[in-house]
């Protein structure tokens, strides 16, 4: 005898559109597009996908593979300054002078190797240096409350004008060792290949995403951007790892600096000027948020990526000026911190 109480079966419903299992996965990724934490990223690697596409859908040869590894060939130094820039970022700061330490890298190197220096020497006493620079700079920023902006500025006007120190003229490289560096090409098989400096980016960017996810210390650079009193009420190491992100922008910029001088055989005080700029834009437009706590160093790896697609589109269409790369960038900026703007305030 059926209970009158019981309640009746509901029909089981067909699996397809509409059912719970579909409204789950749209609600799902509904959530990861709207999240500032995975959002930016999300649009950032569909939109390098979708130059990528039109660039290949354009130009012939553009869908080789050599194409693409040349993006990493040619912005490995961009790559590694820009995941210092993200450690800088990611606790709400902001450092201006990464562009003038690659030159002082560079000239650094060209005038001792000229001297006839050892690049064994050489080297390491470029990433102490520019470390301790970037220590200076978190020092400043954390002892005297400085603003990042004015503290990096200053670093930026001392690095440049150390340049012209060192030398007011280009100095080309010639040493044995940096030569080599410069000519290798690492075989992948057919036709591909790609420079030992994409063996280092590389290497820097599988080291800062284990930091950053692994660690005390990536843990507090989030919390710091987060939210720095939250922070320090937590009992975190919340100066110490101020500074520390100082002095890994430091020799993330010296390792530029030296890959830099990979790609181009010399030292000059006028290299990269505005690269500072460059390497902010590609952490932004890989999603990380300018005021900090959100973001991911793959994503300003993507961001670097897109400005390179862009770069190289340009390249192939031959008609265009260099200056076109400046404004699709500032778009792309402005594009980024709208939708960063957008998505955090839904979340609030």
């Amino acid at each position: 005898m059926t209970n009158l109480l019981e309640a009746p079966q509901q029909p089981k419903l067909p699996a397809g559109p509409g059912t719970p299992s579909t409204r789950r996965l749209g609600a799902t990724i509904r959530n990861l597009m709207t999240s500032p934490k995975y959002g930016p990223v999300i649009v950032t690697a569909v939109l390098f996908i979708a130059v990528f596409v039109i660039g290949g859908v354009r130009y012939r040869g553009f869908f080789s593979g050599q194409v693409f590894l040349n993006l990493l060939v040619d912005n490995s130094y961009l790559i590694v300054l820009a995941v210092g820039m993200t450690f800088v970022i990611l606790t709400g700061g902001i450092d201006l002078s990464v562009g003038a330490v690659v030159a002082l890298s560079g000239m650094i190197a060209a005038s001792l190797l000229q001297t006839g220096w050892s690049p064994s020497v050489v080297i390491p006493l470029i990433l102490v240096l520019t470390s301790v620079l970037g220590l200076l700079v978190g020092l400043m920023i954390h002892v005297f409350k400085v603003q990042p902006f004015i503290a990096t500025l200053a670093a930026m006007f001392l690095a440049r004008g150390l340049c012209y120190m060192v030398s007011q003229s280009s100095i080309s490289i010639t040493d044995p060792v940096f030569v080599s560096l410069a000519q290798t090409r690492i075989p992948l098989g057919g036709i591909l290949s790609i420079t030992p400096s994409v063996i280092i980016a590389l290497v820097v960017v599988a080291i800062a995403v284990w930091v950053l996810h692994a660690t005390r210390f990536g843990r507090t650079v989030y919390a710091i951007g987060a939210g720095e009193q939250s922070g320090l009420l937590m009992g975190l190491p919340v100066a110490r790892t101020k500074v520390l992100v100082y002095v890994i922008s430091g020799f993330c910029s010296g390792l530029a600096g030296v890959l830099f001088t990979f790609y181009t055989l010399s030292g000059y005080p006028l290299t990269a000027i505005g690269t500072e700029l460059d390497a902010i834009a590609a952490v932004v437009i890989g999603g990380t948020l300018l005021t900090g706590g959100y973001g991911f160093v793959l994503g300003s790896v993507l961001g670097v990526l897109v400005l390179g697609v862009i770069q190289t589109i340009i390249t192939f269409e031959g008609t265009l000026s260099s200056w076109w790369t400046r404004i699709f960038i500032g778009a792309l900026l402005l594009v980024f911190i709208i939708l960063q703007k957008v998505l955090t305030a839904r979340r609030r």
